[in-house]
């Protein structure tokens, strides 16, 4: 079913990988023309307009659900798809758990108006954090001025909310989201000096705070020079941080959140969405073994590290930074940095075409030949090859949102930051880092 493959579009059938696979050895069935044709006409005929035609009953609720994943992660809008969400609307309250969260997804990447007034009228009677949490999101996106009518529900039914972390993350984002945005972000060659002191390899995914802009990833080796080519330009990654559903970081499926994630090695997957182009494996703080989310350096006799070691001074109270932290802390889980081989004709017109929106990870363009299924080029391929052979064994990932331009970062826009930081190392650096050019295998 196409709902159990999208769900698992984050997980990995991990394998450790010590060499890159040439990418002309790189095919996917999926990506052939038949195959992508056949998927779009089972996604309409069947997925959306067959399961939602059908009577929304407990022994259906599944159906729905499949529906629900489909129209957020191929962002579908059409006659069936707004006669299913007032369908939905008007059992909402009786609905089994996951089939309100599958249809908030929904909602919230589609975001239809008129329905506004019926998720307003969920917030009171609400049980569950998470649910309430999503239709608070959609009702505050349409209507700002709702901030104080949630917070005063928030109050009411969860008399010291803030220990629950994702009804902490919510008030956070309504109080404080746009004035964050319009805050300046810490120097960044701060960021790059430490990592360099600890020795640590890093991927930088630079965004943009509107996740409809793609963003721009670099390697920095644990010499603490960035990845160039053999000309000396800096390597630059298309990298989108954005779901489908678009929904705040703290939320299951919702945006890729700011912040550190320690990348554990390359594997490739077998979700036939991501495609078989190696991966960055990664974790999240709270996912897994806490001591295992550190890379001590080598001159490190402290046994309590804490997230904020990792960050400058600078940085530290940075509340942006700490967002890959609260949504590890609400349970979000499995992000990782992935190519895709999903068709962009579906995203045709939006900013991010043609990179692929996720279920929250980092996804970088690729173009596969729909008449051989072979891979014609790739971002996410050059990514996990450079960072193989950047100086340094594993490493950390860290996503910054650096402003809210309304337009894709760009690779010079980029290079610009990383030049000055290193043309701001000493003579005794310079030699130490070399030149940051890394032969190829």
């Amino acid at each position: 079913m196409l709902r159990i493959a999208l769900a698992g579009i984050a997980l990995l059938a991990s394998a450790a990988l010590s060499a890159q696979m040439p990418i002309d050895m790189l095919k996917s069935e999926f990506t052939l023309q038949q195959e992508r044709d056949k998927l779009k006409s089972s996604l309409h005929s069947r997925t959306i307009r067959e399961n939602l035609s059908a009577p929304l009953t407990p022994e259906n609720e599944y159906k729905y659900q499949s529906a629900f994943w489909s129209i957020a992660q191929f962002l579908i809008d059409d006659k069936a798809v707004q006669e299913g969400f007032l369908k939905t609307a008007n059992a909402y309250p009786q609905l089994e758990y996951e089939t309100r969260r599958a249809f908030l997804e929904a909602l919230y990447a589609i975001n239809p108006l008129t329905f506004q007034q019926y998720a307003k009228a969920w917030l009171p009677v609400e049980k569950h954090p998470k649910l309430f949490a999503m239709a608070a999101l959609f009702v505050h996106r349409n209507d700002p001025s709702t901030g104080a009518f949630i917070i005063k529900e928030l109050n009411h039914r969860w008399p010291g909310f803030g220990e629950i972390p994702i009804l902490a993350a919510l008030q956070d984002q309504i109080l404080h989201q746009e004035d964050r945005k319009r805050a300046n972000t810490p120097d960044l060659a701060a960021l790059f000096r430490q990592q360099q002191s600890f020795g640590i390899k890093t991927v930088y995914s630079f965004q943009r705070w509107d996740r409809d802009q793609p963003g721009i990833a670099a390697i920095q080796g644990a010499d603490g020079r960035f990845a160039r080519d053999s000309s000396g330009k800096l390597i630059t990654i298309r990298q989108l941080a954005r779901s489908g559903s678009n929904l705040p970081y703290f939320i299951t499926n919702g945006n890729t959140p700011q912040g550190i994630f320690r990348i554990r090695g390359i594997g490739r997957s077998a979700n036939r969405f991501i495609g078989p182009t190696p991966n960055l494996q990664m974790t999240m703080p709270h996912e897994g073994y806490w001591n295992e989310f550190f890379i001590l350096p080598a001159d490190s006799t402290d046994p309590k590290w804490s997230y904020a070691h990792i960050l400058p001074e600078s940085w530290q109270e940075y509340a942006p930074i700490y967002e890959a932290f609260v949504a590890g802390k609400a349970g979000r889980t499995e992000i990782i940095a992935h190519g895709t081989t999903i068709d962009p004709a579906y995203f045709q017109g939006r900013p991010f075409h043609p990179i692929s929106p996720t279920l929250g990870c980092l996804c970088a363009v690729e173009d596969w030949d729909a008449q051989t299924g072979r891979l014609i080029s790739s971002d996410q391929h050059r990514l996990t090859d450079h960072f193989l052979r950047a100086p340094g064994i594993d490493g950390y990932l860290l996503v910054i949102n650096i402003n809210d331009i309304p337009a894709p970062v760009s690779p010079a826009e980029i290079e610009a930051i990383v030049t000055r930081y290193e043309s701001g190392l000493t003579a005794t650096e310079n030699k130490k880092a070399g030149s940051g050019r890394y032969p190829l295998p």
